[in-house]
């Protein structure tokens, strides 16, 4: 079976009962795809601001809840995640959730520290001198600290370490990732090439032609490019450069093969994506975009979460119907409250009416992707009874 066919496949196994209705969108079946013990990660994308990390500690509380074993990694440098789970603060270990002990399964939770892992990585593949040369290079620092591209690489590589950890003691058969908002979200899937092509750079290469070949082959044209470079950057910046990329050189084809076994491991059918947006026309095209270069890349897509719906107002009346009645009211009882709470119903029906029509233009253009609609709560989340009711209403979405 070709990976697009075995994609389709699970994503038909995943939604719930379909409408006759063909116009009907596929509804996302949240419980079957936590339940489903082939389901091994689920990666959460999406735009800033629709609730992303809100709902990646609700879907993992919840699957702990029904007997996973979960992690739960935070990549979103705010610490939303630690503050709803009620820990007092996430780092580069997973950290067990308290209030959810002695039930049938178990959840930690856990937040990427960047350059911790790029630290944890060269002490795992150097020798202890030659690892402390290149912990201790200013360049290298520079690189783990701040360097673009350099956290989404490190995603990578934690999200390896933990299922490699997984695999052999069988702590997690879940982990729930929650990534950095908007479409530096899906960065983590070209990580491993663009620093490829950083360090396989011409620049990177006519730093380390001196310090790993013979004399030969400091030509001419290296020697005026390394004095250029001298005079911009300053000779002793130029040697640590040099002396960090020849330390570092020797471990990069790890680096590499690491990466793209991960690459694979997130292309593999117990890896499921879902997409979360908002109903808001910014939010659901940043969702389609996700959708199609998830596609594009054969990422096992699982479905959309469309979060803070605007819940439909009890009532038959229409928004012109409400809006006639209060111009009548208004006109014969001025005073009269029920006036404005017709206005307020006829607002609060466009606003569902909106949703609704934006939901429909997304389903038009992407009608396989199964959709759960999660209602807007009346405040924020802020623990763990919070989470367990976002989790029913992803559930019942």
């Amino acid at each position: 079976m070709t990976r697009s066919a075995t994609t389709r496949d699970r994503s038909r196994a995943r939604v719930g009962p379909l409408a006759t209705d063909r116009s009907r969108t596929p509804v996302l079946d949240i419980d079957s795809l936590l339940d489903d013990p082939a389901t091994g990660i689920i990666v959460c994308c999406g735009s800033g601001g629709v609730g992303k990390t809100t709902t990646s500690a609700a879907l993992a509380l919840r699957a702990a809840e029904r007997g996973r074993n979960v992690v739960v990694l935070t990549i979103d440098p705010a610490r939303r995640l630690a503050q709803s789970m009620g820990i007092e603060e996430l780092d580069n270990t997973p950290r067990p959730v308290p209030g959810v002990e002695g039930g049938p399964g178990s959840l930690a939770a856990m937040m990427l520290d960047m350059k911790r892992t790029f630290d944890e990585v060269v002490e795992s593949q150097a020798a202890p001198e030659k690892a402390q040369q290149i912990l201790s290079n200013p360049f290298y620092v520079a690189l783990s600290s701040s360097f673009a591209g350099t956290q989404e690489y490190m995603a990578m590589e934690k999200l390896g370490q933990i299922h490699a950890q997984a695999q052999r003691d069988g702590s997690y058969d879940l982990i729930v990732v929650d990534t950095p908002p908007s479409r530096s979200a899906l960065d983590f899937l070209d990580a491993p090439e663009r620093l490829s092509r950083f360090l396989d750079g011409r620049f990177i290469r006519l730093l380390l032609a001196p310090a790993k070949g013979p004399a030969r082959l400091m030509t001419a044209g290296v020697g005026l490019v390394t004095a250029a470079v001298t005079k911009l950057i300053g000779a002793q910046v130029l040697r640590d450069m040099q002396t960090f990329v020849a330390a570092f050189d020797t471990l990069f084809g790890g680096f590499r093969q690491r990466a793209q076994k991960t690459f694979e491991l997130l292309q593999a059918d117990q890896t499921a994506f879902l997409v979360i947006a908002a109903p808001e026309p910014d939010a659901l095209r940043e969702a389609a975009y996700f959708v199609e270069r998830l596609s594009e890349d054969r990422m096992p897509l699982a479905g959309l979460i469309v979060n803070r719906a605007s819940p439909r107002p009890e009532g038959a009346l229409s928004a012109d119907e409400a809006m006639a009645g209060a111009a009548r009211l208004a006109q014969e009882r001025p005073e009269s409250i029920t006036a404005g709470l017709l206005r307020l119903h006829a607002d609060r029906v466009r606003l569902v009416e909106r949703d609704s029509r934006l939901r429909e233009r997304f389903a038009a253009a992407h009608p396989s992707v199964a959709t759960a609609v999660v209602p807007a709560l009346a405040g924020d989340v802020h623990d763990l009874d919070g989470l367990r009711q976002v989790g029913t209403l992803l559930a019942d979405g």
